[in-house]
């Protein structure tokens, strides 16, 4: 009996070491997720910033086409990383790593300007619930997919970059299915992970705050900036910084 008592004691003591060092392990990959209406490129700044701060960063191309294709996307991704993750979301990107952040490899989300949604909701309840500054969203002729005006881009998106680069974001802009906008989540990853949230205080695409309900409400660790929309190109120092200091807090560094 004693044997027995002794030997389950053992178990329980390496199984709670090993969940430790698990929670504890050193988080070297970021894995970023970006938003409706512009691709991943507009990222290079800030990923440029944390490769020379010593991760590995890897950007989500996803096809904007419903959600769950958005979240398999993002999961092909998260299966290529070796170790620890951290998810970034932008804008429509945090309904994405919402779902996506149940995966095992992640161990953390951070969002920025994002939505943050709890199960059953979607970015159009989200955004219906307190709308934002800008209200010039279109649908293609179709009535499937939608898109920014480009006459109101800068000043909805991208106010705080110069005026070329915002006109050529409105240029190249990613259309956004109807049914990605319109999908409810299920389980959210942030009940069950450490959470970061950016508020861009100046943004019109998403109330700044809207931004801030939905991180208290998930008890997300905030950060203010004073940005547009766009704050992940506009901001890519202070966008890094979170991020960083994110990683090295689940690191335990």
């Amino acid at each position: 009996m004693k044997r027995n008592y002794l030997s389950t004691l053992a178990l329980a003591f390496v199984t709670s070491a090993i969940a430790f060092v698990a929670q504890a392990a050193e988080v070297k990959n970021i894995v970023i997720v970006h938003g409706a209406l512009a691709d991943g490129s507009g990222w290079r700044q800030a990923t440029e910033i944390l490769e020379r701060r010593g991760f590995n960063v890897t950007i989500v191309q996803e096809p904007i086409t419903s959600l769950a294709d958005d979240v398999a996307a993002t999961n092909r991704v998260l299966d290529l990383q070796d170790g620890p993750t951290l998810l970034v979301g932008h804008s429509y990107g945090g309904m994405v790593i919402t779902e996506a952040g149940n995966s095992p490899h992640v161990a953390g989300l951070v969002y920025i300007a994002a939505f943050q949604p709890d199960r059953g909701e979607s970015l159009i309840s989200l955004a219906s619930s307190k709308p934002a500054g800008g209200m010039n969203i279109r649908e293609t002729k179709d009535g499937k997919y939608l898109f920014l005006d480009p006459a109101a881009f800068a000043n909805d998106f991208a106010a705080d970059l110069p005026k070329d680069e915002a006109a050529f974001l409105a240029k190249s802009q990613v259309f956004a299915s109807r049914d990605a906008f319109s999908a409810k989540v299920g389980d959210p990853a942030w009940k069950t992970k450490k959470s970061w949230t950016v508020v861009a205080t100046q943004d019109r695409s998403i109330n700044p705050d809207l931004e801030r309900d939905m991180a208290k409400r998930a008890g997300s660790h905030v950060t203010e900036i004073q940005a547009s929309h766009a704050v992940f190109a506009s901001q890519p120092e202070k966008v890094a910084e979170v991020i960083e200091a994110a990683a090295r807090q689940i690191g335990g560094q």
